[in-house]
């Protein structure tokens, strides 16, 4: 047994560095092909083994991809400390930390959401990063909360009403804005005069926004003037207007009612993937 080992560790001493570097970029390969692959509780343990293989920076990143593969597998909280665990290694990679942290985020409010009211305490931290990217992240999520909760995000909503050029990134804001504080979105940005009539002023524009997981910018924007949506919408075929009547819908006056109610969001939805839509009218 002895003469056994001694042999291995002759061997290992005199294997060239490139055959072990080669070992180890294909455990990389394979943990990466499992998660993309969306075989998240094996992507998971490849990921682990790479950890404890205790190598560099790539052992570093593998604390991120197991809390990532955590959150895919529906483990809110595991995965809520696995982000912690990466964060808490202080890696290098700034691009990684972002999404580590914004990721921790949706997270918390995730969890807050169902009732885990501990885990708010992570988001609003978030609202004083360093990071621009991050801290507009938090304060979208942490409105998302409602009035009460989301109460602590209007300084940063507001200052992405007074900083940002960015069209989209300013819609959400305001949309953020509307469901948390009325007051501060009509004093950060005044409402146009309404009509003499005393009138709402009728929605222009159908807005929609598809956003990657952990980001505060849109990667898809589509608008539609309300008169063009208006007509698609009394052109669909009857079949379809059937359907959306057993809905509770009524295709024929739909738009006229939609197009007084003033900026609102109609609709958000969450991809399996963390991706978000969001449409609304103004």
């Amino acid at each position: 047994m002895r003469e056994r080992l001694a042999a291995l560790v002759l061997a290992a001493l005199l294997l060239p560095a490139g055959v072990l570097a080669q070992a180890d970029a294909e455990q990389l390969r394979t943990a990466k092909a499992l998660f993309f692959d969306r075989q998240y509780a094996e992507a998971r343990e490849a990921w682990e083994a790479v950890r404890a293989s205790g190598r560099g920076p790539d052992a570093q990143a593998a604390l991120y991809w197991i809390a990532r593969c955590s959150e895919r597998l529906g483990e809110s909280e595991r995965a809520l400390a696995g982000y912690g665990d990466f964060l808490a290694a202080r890696p290098a990679d700034r691009a990684l930390v972002e999404e580590a942290k914004t990721s921790r985020v949706a997270v918390a409010v995730k969890l807050a959401k169902e009732g885990k009211t501990q885990h708010v305490a992570l988001a609003r931290e978030a609202l004083g990063d360093p990071s621009r990217t991050v801290r507009y992240f938090a304060a979208l999520q942490v409105a998302s909360l409602g009035p009460e909760a989301g109460k602590p995000a209007v300084p940063v909503l507001k200052e992405i009403l007074a900083q940002e050029k960015d069209e989209d990134l300013v819609e959400r804001a305001k949309l953020a804005l509307l469901r948390v504080d009325r007051a501060a979105l009509e004093e950060a940005s005044p409402a146009p005069p309404r009509r003499a009539s005393g009138k709402a002023r009728e929605a222009g524009w159908v807005r929609v926004r598809i956003y990657e997981k952990g980001s505060a910018r849109a990667k898809v924007s589509i608008n539609l003037p309300v008169a063009l949506a208006d007509l698609i919408f009394k052109s669909l075929p009857d079949d379809a207007i059937a359907d959306l009547r057993r809905e509770g819908y009524d295709a024929r006056t739909f738009w006229e009612r939609l197009k007084n109610t003033g900026p609102a969001e109609i609709l958000t939805i969450e991809g399996d993937d963390g991706e978000r839509i969001q449409v609304w009218i103004e």
